[in-house]
Parts: C-alpha cells; structure tokens; sequence
C-alpha cells in the first residue's frame, strides 16, 4: 500500500457466547498484519487471549475522525468490537463517508467467531438465572407454583398449531421452552425440604440427548428403518427396556384430558397385541371411551377432533349473535 494511501479499518466482532480466543484464521490474520490494534473495553474477554497471542492491544476509544487519521499514510487499524457492536463509532463513520469531504479508508466488517446453532439459548439461560436472583416474583416460584403454566402453555402451543399460525407458533414454542429453562433453574437450587440432589438445564438436556441417541439405533446405531412403523417398533422396544414395566398402563398420565387418555390407553393395548373388550356401563362417560377407542383405531386424534368441531360451534355461536345483534 503506498504512502498515500488513506489505508483501511477493520471492525473485528466477536460473539460473546462463543469461548474466547476461538477466533477465524482470517481474524487472526487481521490482528497480526495491523499497525495498531484498538479496542475501548479494557475487560473485552477477547484481550487476555489476544495479549498472549503476542498481538498488542491499545485500550482507546477513538471518533470517527480520530481513526480515520490514524489510518493516514497507508496504515490498517484493526477495532475489537465491544459487545454493543460500536455503533458510535459505525455511525460516525457513516457520516464521514456521506459527506464527500473526507478520503476515507477502505472498511471492513470482519466477524471473529460466529454463533453455533442454538447459541441464544445460552442467552436465555444466563437471563432465566438474573430473573431468578432479582426478580421478587420469579425468586418465589417453585415447580409446584409454576405446574399450571406448563399446562396453559402446552395448550396454546396445540392451538397455535391447529390454527396454522406460525408467529404464534414461535411465541408458543418460547414461552414452553421458558417453562424448561425456569424449572431447570429452579431445580439447581436442590430441594431443602425432601434432600433431593440439584441438576440444571445441561443435565436435562444431557438426559434428553442420551435418551434420543439410545432409542434411535437406526441413526446412531447398526439397526435399520425404512418406514415409520419400523422407528416405532425400535422406539417402543428400547423404551420398554428402559423401564422395565410391567403393565402397558405404566406411564399413562392419568390427568390428561379425557379423551386423550382413554385414546393413549386404546394406542398401548392395540400396540401390544392385547384385544381387551371395552367394560360396558351406562351413560355418556362409556359413550365417550367408545368414540375414543373408535378414533384411535381410525387414526383420529380425538381430543383435536372435538376442538375443531368446538371451533365450529364457537363460529355458529358468533354467526348467530351477529344475527340477533348485540346482547
């Protein structure tokens, strides 16, 4: 680059939720080859790392102007971004470059490290434990406080998804995914009264990873599957080794819904090869278990099959006061 140059600024960002001194070849690149090396956080995570590297960091915090002439003469100053992605100085740079006044250096956003999928979960861990310590609400909750939530969550979650909604969806499927993440942290604090062991979110989600590996040996094992059917038999086989029941009804939640139960019974009797009469009584409870049974040896999901047809009466219901005008 010759003395004339205006020379070159290259903003370096990093992402907090990867370890630090994972940063690209290129990045590094970039810190080594630059004239001076800048970065106005003095506690930016990255600067241990890169000291060590042997590339000398200056803790400053120019203007827009003030680095456009450190630049003069051909030189390349490399900015570690702070977390907030220096948007003052971006933005004054911006203005320079508007106003034709100024011979700007070349510009270059370069990312150091790049977020891995499912990064901001950690965000949501690291904010679900702040909310825990500092929020007067949230610090008194237990899991017995909190177990109506899961329900009322899983119940708008299904609603999004009948309604077709996909924003709704991603709300949804948040505020379940809160429900874990506060219960996980609820259970890193132990249980004084009964002397239970704590575990966190990592152990839940170990739990859940050993568990998927474990009932899909066609994936990661030496078995094979071709058709759904095939992956369920694989996946009832390895849950019945798991936990060793004794009765098909073992693990049945008996407060689900009504038709949702009796369906799930009806799934794990025809499942197992049992032909089980259904008992005869009177009245509309034995009509229902019948429709269930019914709708499960159809293919139908019951419970979703009476809330459409509950929306449908919701409309008529609608339809008819807009007839008759206001109550």
């Amino acid at each position: 680059m010759n003395a004339t140059s205006p020379g070159r600024i290259v903003l370096l960002t990093t992402s907090h939720r990867v370890a630090p001194g994972l940063l690209s070849w290129p990045a590094w690149q970039a810190l080594h080859g630059a004239d001076r090396v800048l970065c106005a956080d003095g506690a930016h995570p990255q600067l241990p790392y890169l000291r060590e590297a042997g590339v000398e960091v200056e803790e400053a915090a120019p203007d827009a102007q003030e680095l456009v002439d450190l630049c003069a003469g051909g030189r390349t100053v490399t900015v570690v971004a702070t977390g907030e992605g220096e948007p003052r100085l971006t933005d004054g740079l911006a203005r320079l470059a508007g106003s034709g006044r100024v011979a700007m250096p070349d510009l270059e956003l370069l990312p150091a490290s790049y977020d891995l999928p499912g990064a901001r979960l950690l965000d949501l861990v690291q904010v679900m434990d702040r909310i825990r310590l500092e929020c007067p609400w949230s610090s008194q909750q237990t899991h017995k406080g909190l177990a109506k939530y899961g329900i009322e969550e899983a119940y708008e979650l299904v609603e999004a998804i009948e309604e077709g909604d996909r924003d709704e969806l991603r709300e949804e499927l948040g505020d379940v995914l809160l429900q874990v993440v506060f219960h996980s942290r609820i259970a890193e604090e132990g249980d004084p009264q009964d002397g239970s062991d704590p575990f966190s979110v990592d152990d839940v989600a170990a739990g859940i990873v050993t568990k998927l590996i474990h009932r899909h040996p066609h994936v990661f094992g030496d078995e094979s599957a071709s058709t759904p059917e095939e992956v369920k038999e694989h996946w009832l086989r390895t849950k019945a080794e798991e936990k060793r029941r004794t009765s098909v009804t073992e693990g049945v939640p008996l407060g689900q819904p009504g038709l949702a139960l009796a369906a799930k019974l009806a799934s794990r009797a025809r499942t197992a090869g049992l032909d089980v009469p259904l008992p005869r009584g009177e009245g509309v409870g034995y009509e229902l278990l019948a429709l269930a049974v019914r709708a499960e040896a159809d293919g139908v999901d019951p419970e979703a099959a009476l809330r459409a047809a509950a929306r449908a009466y919701r409309d008529a219901i609608r339809t008819a006061e807009a007839d008759t005008g206001p109550l």
